[in-house]
């Protein structure tokens, strides 16, 4: 009597269980393989890398520089002297000052979203952790955060210590972490009373490692969308801020400040306003399908 090879069929062909022990994927590798399977979420991965490539790279090799004001003002688009995007109304060529706008832009959501993320990560973890009164009085002082007016807050920030990119970095990265530290300390709560933490916490680890080994990695999932969706949001309110005249000084621009230029001459030239308020909209769709993705992608039930 011949064995029979659980892994093998009687044809020789490779069994299910082979192809499992084989070819096991693990949760990280079946998220990449859905996100990908995402044809909006890839697509947009691919346009916002070229944005980024242009926000990066264009001004450094682009033959006008968005500081050099010329006699040739507020043409309109036009290939006679590289003005493809026209020039503002001081003679600037608009695709250079669009290019170091989107830099602009970019650098406040990313680094205000990192801002937010360490902030709201580290206080929700600890306080979903800890619990208790420590935790009581953790969120207390998010809820007082949370009563106080952005702009309210970013205007006292900027009477203060006066007006610099810097500081619209903390200000807007100073209010993003609230929902942050909601979000982990949540998950914080669902997590901490599995049994491998009480495993741990029996073999004598301590709190902080046990917040950093062990609820961290298991809160990165929606943490990590939650960081996509940030990011839009923040570019938005660098973009309502610049609008309003708080934003970034001159010769520095953003595209909140090229709109707020654009939409005043909106009827007479239209092609102020069109470019980067249509480069504002396809950055931020892309954030947000690929935030959409993650989503997606972390979560099977989503789908």
């Amino acid at each position: 009597m011949t064995d029979i090879d659980p892994l093998f069929d009687p044809t020789g062909r490779v069994t299910p269980m082979k192809q499992a022990i084989v070819g096991g994927r693990s949760l990280w590798d079946d998220a990449r393989a859905r996100l990908f399977r995402n044809k909006a979420a890839v697509v947009s991965m691919w346009i916002l890398g070229v944005i980024v490539l242009i926000a990066a790279f264009g001004p450094l090799i682009w033959v006008h520089d968005y500081k050099a004001i010329s006699d040739a003002r507020t043409i309109a688009p036009t290939m006679d002297n590289w003005h493809i995007l026209g020039t503002d109304i001081q003679g600037r060529d608009l695709l250079a000052r669009l290019m170091i706008g989107l830099r602009i832009s970019l650098m406040v959501g990313v680094v205000a979203t990192a801002v937010s993320l360490v902030i709201g990560v580290t206080w929700g973890a600890t306080a979903g952790y800890l619990g208790g009164r420590v935790d009581n009085f953790m969120m207390r002082i998010v809820d007082v955060l949370y009563a106080l007016p952005f702009i309210f807050f970013v205007i006292l920030l900027l009477t203060v210590f006066e007006r610099n990119i810097v500081l619209i970095f903390a200000a807007i990265g100073a209010i993003e972490w609230l929902t942050m530290a909601r979000i982990v300390r949540g998950q914080t709560l669902a997590i901490k009373g599995k049994e491998f933490i009480e495993a741990a916490r029996a073999s004598g680890v301590s709190r902080r490692a046990i917040i950093i080994r062990h609820i961290l990695p298991n809160v990165i999932g929606p943490v990590a969308v939650y960081v996509t969706l940030t990011i839009p949001v923040v570019i938005l309110a660098e973009s309502f801020l610049s609008f309003l005249g708080l934003g970034v000084n001159e010769p520095l621009t953003s595209l909140g400040v090229l709109i707020s230029e654009g939409a005043k001459t909106m009827e007479e030239k239209p092609w102020m306003l069109l470019a980067p308020a249509i480069t504002m909209a396809v950055t931020l769709l892309c954030l947000n399908f690929i935030g959409d993705g993650l989503r997606d992608a972390l979560d099977p039930k989503e789908r």
